[in-house]
Order: structure tokens, then sequence, then C-alpha cells
């Protein structure tokens, strides 16, 4: 009897280890960096930072944990939620440390291998340099950079860690901003309909095709495909808010930068409400409204919206375009349990 006992856990601890071997192939899988085929070559450089599973899995602790913060409480996805395609939902501006309110909204965090630089002004130009800004940020982390590698320096859970993804139980900022953007490279969004039909797995709708061509149109330029942006700054007669924010003048000091940000992608839009530098607009009715009727002539405005101060739409394109737009909402991302805090 007893020997039956001993068979019948043996077995099961096999199953065990095995499903754990399986679970360990899986993830290998899913979180290696694949470029989809409709994609134009990313920009970050992979083979002074390929990922790996024990470097992704160590950058996705590192983004969830609040020591990088001051007092704790902060984590980058404390503003940059998964589910919101890495955008503080909700929110106008973000929150940070002691509740602090900044003057920006959360860009969201995908696509990042195609970009070349970084936040609504472009300040930071490399990925891995990325981390930084938001952990010495007074309104966002507040904490200096020696003071958390000295937390994670306390901790064998991660010296361990960082000895499975570089080898060495070291702890520097190099490493642990490699790790950080390994996992932030993985965060693709490829699988929105726009995609299916690209790839010719779907078709468009009479309305969305029609939405696509009016998009083609009057919108490529700036949000350009397939990453629906095209990474550059632009004055798009916003205006000036009550913060003052001068967008990219702020980093260069050149009046032709004076007001002009980051070109947003228009990937997920639906999770990535509101929308704007300082988040203005809380629907897409409203950030329509302004290019077709509230563009302001500003010193730097972009030549594609000062030609005819905007863009002139009838109500049914607008519905076009609207319908177009729900096609670059990808669930597939947005629910991808890998990406979220384990």
């Amino acid at each position: 009897m007893n020997k039956k006992i001993f068979m019948v856990l043996g077995i099961i601890l096999v199953l065990i280890i095995a499903c754990q071997k399986a679970d360990d192939v899986v993830e290998e899988a899913l979180v290696s960096f694949n470029k989809p085929k409709h994609f134009p070559e990313p920009i970050y450089n992979f083979s002074k930072n390929p990922v790996t599973t024990a470097g992704f899995k160590l950058g996705r602790k590192l983004f969830y944990d609040g020591q990088l913060s001051r007092d704790n409480s902060i984590s980058c996805g404390s503003c940059h939620i998964a589910e919101h395609g890495f955008t503080h939902h909700g929110h106008d501006v973000s929150h940070g440390i002691d509740d602090k309110v900044g003057i920006r909204n959360s860009m969201p965090l995908f696509n990042l291998a195609w970009s070349n630089s970084f936040f609504w002004d472009g300040g930071v130009f490399h990925l891995d340099l990325f981390p930084i800004a938001p952990i010495e940020n007074v309104v966002e982390m507040d904490e200096k950079l020696p003071n958390v590698l000295n937390k994670l320096r306390a901790s064998t859970t991660y010296r361990k860690m960082f000895e499975e993804a570089f080898g060495s139980p070291e702890i520097n900022s190099t490493i642990m901003f490699k790790a950080m953007s390994q996992f932030m490279v993985t965060l693709v969004s490829d699988n929105s309909k726009y995609d299916k039909v690209i790839r010719k797995e779907a078709t468009f709708s009479e309305q969305e095709l029609k939405g696509y061509q009016i998009f083609q149109a009057n919108c490529n330029s700036c949000h350009k495909e397939p990453l629906f942006t095209d990474h550059s700054f632009r004055d798009n007669g916003i205006g000036e808010n009550l913060a003052k924010d001068q967008g990219r003048w702020e980093i260069s000091q050149l009046e032709s930068d004076r007001l002009k940000f980051k070109v947003p992608t228009l990937r997920n839009l639906n999770a990535t409400a509101p929308y704007m530098h300082d988040g203005r607009f809380r629907t897409l009715e409203a950030v329509i409204r302004h290019y077709t009727q509230e563009v302001q002539p500003t010193d730097n405005l972009d030549p594609i919206l000062k030609k005819n101060m905007g863009i002139k739409l009838s109500d049914q394109e607008v519905s076009a375009l609207m319908a177009f737009l729900t096609t670059l909402n990808d669930e597939t991302f947005l629910k991808n349990t890998l990406f979220q805090e384990q």
C-alpha cells in the first residue's frame, strides 16, 4: 500500500515539474522580441541588450516596484497601467509621490523599440536612460538613484535575479536600466483589427474603409502607419495651457520648438483617455473637434494645419474616421497578463 502511495506521489511530482517546465517554455517564447512583419526595423540595438526571460522578469519586477520611489509607494506601473495601454488612465496629468501633481499626461508605453526619443518633449534620447527621469523627478518618484541601488542590493531576491539575468549578483544602474528596457521593448501592440487587415486576416467594414481613406488623406503624414506616429515634434494649434508648458522648447531652447510636442501614437485610444500632452480632452470627439474647428494660429503651427486652419471634415467623414480609429484598439495586448504585475 505504501509503495503504491509513493508511486502516485512520484507521478504527481513528475507532472508538477513537467508543467513548470512547460510554463517556462511558454514564457520563454512569449517574452522574446519578434518584429511584426509589417513594422519597420526597430531602432533599439538588441545586439547590446538581447531580451532574455531572466532579464524580462527582472525588468518587470523593477517596473512594478515602489522601492524606486523615495517612500517606496510609487512604481513605474503606478502611472503606466498595463490594461490602459500603460497610461495613467482617467487622470489629465499624472499624480506622483505625496499625491503631487505634474503638468503632463502619461504617454503610453508600447512599441518603444521604434522610438528615438521619449517623453512629450523628447528629453531622453535612449530607452536605457528612460527610467532615471521619473525616478529623480520631484513630483513623480522623488528618489536618488544611489538610494534605489542600495535598496536593491539589500535584497537577496534581487541579487539572485540580477545574477540569473546578467551572470553576476552585482547591481548597478547600467544593468538595472537594461533589465527595464528588456521588459519595455517586449510591449509590442500589433494585433488590432487594422493589423489583421494588413496581414489579410480580416477586412474593414464599409464605414471603417471610408474612415481609413480619410485618415490616409488627412492624418497619416504625422500619425504615420503602422506605428501611427512619425516620432516628430509638432505644434498642433492647441495653444498654451495654464502650466505654461512650452514642450520641446524646454529641451532645445529654440524658438522654433516652442509649443511643439511629440506626436503620440493613435493605437489603443479606447484605453488611453484623456488625450493631448495635458490631458485636456476626455473624448475622441473632443480631439477631432479641435482639429476641425478649434485650431489656434500659434507661431509654430504645423504647416499641414496652417494651410486650412485645421482639417475640414463633414459630420459623416468624422463618423467614418471614428470608426477607423476603433480598428487600432488591440485587446490582445491590453489583456496580456504577462505584462501585468506578478
